[in-house]
């Protein structure tokens, strides 16, 4: 039947059916403007990416007691800024150790000491709920004569969750693979990105125990490379917070500040990075000193 002879009630309908279709349809991710930023964060819906101008990091002489994974993640990055061959990174262990830190430091230290005729690498940032759209991310980076660093932080899965299977199919699988110009970079405190009693589990439920986590488990084979950030030491704490205040300028006598920090320390449980900031934080604070 042609339009022309159609009831207004059938014409009425196929409008609002046309209409509801292209509401439901995905969107289409907008170009960015990649001279915007070195740093954007991905926004699954509407898709799009949003240029970070002032990206909240730590400079690299500030990263103490992680000097093996630190040097490793900063070669890495470096072979890949240039062109070269280099790996997904998974950055897994300790909480508080400088995992997102030391990613974001890299990207910085990376672009600031780079030659001239390579471009400014672009960190982009996607959230743990948004990693289903990691396709149509792709899709946008593909073209685009950047080099880029997608980068999750706090990365895990948990039971009847199966949004790592897009993660993985980006990472090695599909048909078109990551783009040569992508690589992922993902931090977690699980070194297999599941937790250990929902490994037990599967394991104890399954017909083929082997078989049920494979899949799952494998997502971290997915990485080349695999860096151990494990609980400091006292003496490295200590460090971590003589360093903080020495690069602030903190005026403070070095044994009242060694016994406040481990006092600090023994209040929360903890000896990592991010305490000895927190405490640096408390300790500027008292001094009245303005942290910029």
């Amino acid at each position: 039947m042609s339009s022309k002879n159609a009831s207004p009630e059938i014409t009425a309908l196929l409008a609002r059916i046309a209409d509801a279709l292209e509401r439901t349809a995905p969107a289409h991710a907008q170009p960015a403007d990649m001279a915007a930023a070195d740093a954007f964060v991905w926004h699954a819906s509407p898709p799009r990416l949003a240029p970070i101008r002032n990206v909240n990091r730590v400079e690299m002489a500030l990263l103490r007691g992680i000097d093996r994974v630190r040097d490793q993640l900063h070669e890495n990055t470096r072979r890949f800024a240039e062109g070269l061959p280099a790996n997904n990174a998974l950055l897994w262990g300790a909480r508080g150790m400088g995992k997102s830190s030391l990613v974001k430091a890299v990207h910085a230290e990376i672009n600031a000491t780079r030659a001239p005729e390579i471009r400014p690498l672009k960190l982009v940032e996607i959230h743990r709920e948004d990693i289903e759209s990691l396709p149509a991310l792709m899709s946008l980076l593909r073209d685009d004569p950047h080099h880029f660093i997608v980068f999750c932080d706090d990365l895990s899965f948990d039971t009847d969750d199966t949004s790592y299977k897009s993660l993985k199919a980006v990472l090695e699988g599909g048909v078109e693979g990551r783009p040569g110009n992508v690589l992922f970079y993902a931090t977690s405190n699980r070194r297999h990105l599941m937790p250990r009693d929902m490994m037990d589990n599967e394991r104890a439920t399954a017909i083929n125990p082997g078989e049920a986590i494979e899949e799952k488990v494998s997502l971290s084979d997915r990485f080349g490379l695999w860096l151990g950030f494990h609980k400091c030491s006292q003496d490295e704490y200590l460090e971590m917070v003589y360093g903080y205040a020495d690069h602030l300028g903190l005026d403070h006598d070095r044994d009242a500040m060694r016994r406040e920090a481990l006092e600090w320390a023994t209040t929360r449980g903890s000896r990592s990075g991010r305490t000895a900031w927190q405490f640096i934080q408390d300790l500027a604070g008292r001094l009245g000193k303005r942290l910029s």
